[in-house]
């Protein structure tokens, strides 16, 4: 560093310190009366200016640098400039403004009547700096949750009130509406709740700490009053933010407890995303849209096509929402649950995409085994997540999307009755969770399952349509048969269809078969021998082999 620029640094340091330090020196018992104001007027005039404030406010931070970090109240600051309690306490509002100002602060902002140099305020005169009020506008991300904490911990420690952290947080939404996050918050026009969502966004953020006792909120109110206020709409779920989706009970084994609260997941999403927080994640559910799916035919029986016929007729998006409309007119619930029940490769699942597909919808598909995490409590945050999550995808889609929980068996079976263990507390809740959320459900949901007989009456009650999918007779196997190998002769196809009771999963595994056996070895001039192979290889051991209909004939091999 140029030798000038060291002598201008010290110098700076030693008029700032040497001014603060005559001004402390010649105030004591001078009353603050004119003549100390003419005979220090330069010092006064000249951190005045330093640090933004009035020559008046400047001797009393001067007074008060005199007691170092110590604590210093209206009657010390009295003795020291010999003036009577009284009149001291009429310069109340200028120990306001250096409070303000972050020159002083408040020991507890309930008593105002004791209050010290910050140490942020010391360290900056020993580094040859005047203490700068932190960056409020023109923050990053980063920036802006540092600044929260900053608010929140001197309000935790009593350092400033309720209204000032308001004012100012309120500012520094207002001051960077660059970021999202600051618009998103402009955006839900909540004055007046501001600082209280803002408390659950910084707690999350900043502490990790995703749950709030009630306890923890009294500081965010002025008043004794507004708390108990705020507390009686807060434990009775109508708490405005309560309302609008972004704060909510705490549940405990599918129960809400009324004294611990948290952002919903809804609210994690669509206000924290710059943040990277650990929400549920495409491995719990993954959204398609309906230009990725591929065509697909397929056969069922008159009865189901015409079930499916009348489903697809009734998501049709115009008709969907006439009838939404419709329903809502007349009381009743406007989303639509429905459960495909069937053996296992009888098409349930691809019926559900084709749905899709045929109406335009995107469709979010449910990982249940990774909704069911092995760590106690996860599952029913997955499982809250997932539905918040699906109802976000709702509000951003002109087309509802399909909710679809492939292979459900296993959370919306029987509850255990009685359950004492972790786990069975766990699968209920769930259980639980997944009820309430179809009683209010605004979208499609649709469940497949393969065993209805331990389906739990109160999910059945809440499936509004059930479609059963039976396994193929003769005439659809042969047309299933023959439309994934279309070269095969009808006759053929009839033949095997007769003689093998398979389901559309296992006919398909068998043309795949034959498929990959065209390519390696040619097409064979005996189809019929050579698919007989494998349908006899579809069944893995003879407890499990398809029962054969008809008369047997000699199976040849498949040439090499």
């Amino acid at each position: 560093m140029p030798q000038n620029k060291q002598n201008s640094n010290h110098s700076s340091q030693k008029c700032l310190l040497d001014a603060i330090e005559r001004v402390a020196v010649s105030a004591k018992d001078s009353k603050l009366d004119n003549r100390f104001f003419v005979s220090r007027k330069s010092e006064l005039n000249f951190l005045a200016k330093s640090y933004g404030i009035t020559p008046l406010q400047a001797a009393l931070f001067c007074v008060c640098m005199e007691r170092g970090a110590h604590r210093i109240d209206f009657y010390e600051l009295a003795l020291y400039l010999d003036l009577s309690t009284i009149r001291i306490l009429g310069y109340s509002t200028d120990i306001d403004a250096l409070v303000r100002r972050r020159l002083l602060c408040y020991c507890d902002v309930k008593e105002e009547d004791t209050f010290e140099i910050p140490t942020v305020v010391i360290k900056s005169l020993k580094r040859n700096e005047v203490y700068q009020l932190p960056k409020r506008s023109g923050l990053d991300a980063a920036g802006m949750m540092e600044y929260l904490c900053t608010w929140f911990n001197n309000l935790g420690k009593n350092r400033v009130s309720a209204s000032e952290v308001r004012e100012e947080l309120d500012a520094m939404i207002d001051e960077n509406q660059q970021l999202p996050f600051a618009q998103k918050i402009k955006a839900l026009r909540i004055a007046g709740l501001q600082t209280e969502l803002l408390f659950f966004c910084h707690k999350l953020v900043n502490c990790d700490d995703e749950e709030i006792f009630l306890s923890q909120m009294e500081d965010l109110y002025d008043n004794a009053i507004h708390f108990n206020s705020a507390k009686f709409v807060l434990r009775s779920g109508t708490h405005p933010l309560m309302r609008m989706k972004l704060i909510e009970h705490v549940c405990v084994e599918g129960i809400a407890d009324n004294t611990r609260y948290r952002l919903t997941e809804q609210a994690k999403n669509d206000l924290l995303g710059e943040f990277n927080l650990n929400l549920i994640d495409d491995d719990v559910a993954n959204v398609t849209k309906p230009s990725e799916l591929t065509v697909k035919e397929l056969f069922f029986s008159d009865s189901v096509n015409h079930q499916i016929d009348e489903l697809t007729s009734l998501l049709e998006p115009k008709r969907y929402n006439e009838i939404r409309e419709r329903l809502q007119q007349q009381g009743f619930r406007q989303g639509f649950t429905c459960l495909f029940h069937g053996g296992p490769g009888t098409g349930k699942t691809e019926t559900v995409y084709q749905l899709a597909r045929l109406t335009g919808r995107q469709i979010m598909v449910v990982d249940v085994p990774q909704i069911k995490s092995k760590w106690i409590g996860e599952s029913e945050k997955n499982i809250k997540a997932l539905f918040d999550r699906y109802r976000t995808l709702v509000q951003k889609c002109e087309v509802a999307p399909i909710l679809l929980f492939n292979e459900a068996d296993a959370i919306i079976g029987i509850r255990k009755q009685g359950a004492d263990n972790a786990v069975d507390k766990m699968e209920n809740t769930i259980q639980n969770i997944i009820l309430q959320e179809m009683e209010t459900l605004d979208g499609i949901l649709i469940a497949t399952t393969n065993l209805t007989q331990n389906l739990d009456t109160a999910f059945e009650r809440r499936f509004l349509y059930k479609i059963h999918f039976e396994k193929p007779d003769a005439q659809v196997r042969s047309k299933i048969l023959h439309q994934m190998i279309p070269a095969l002769p009808q006759g053929v196809a009839d033949i095997l269809a007769a003689r093998y009771d398979f389901s559309g999963g296992q006919i398909e595994n068998i043309a795949r078969k034959y498929a990959v056996n065209c390519i390696l070895y040619g097409v064979t001039a005996d189809p019929q021998s050579a698919l007989e192979e494998l349908c006899a290889h579809e069944c893995i051991d003879n407890h499990h082999k398809q029962k054969r209909i008809g008369f047997s004939r000699p199976v040849s091999s498949i040439p090499e």
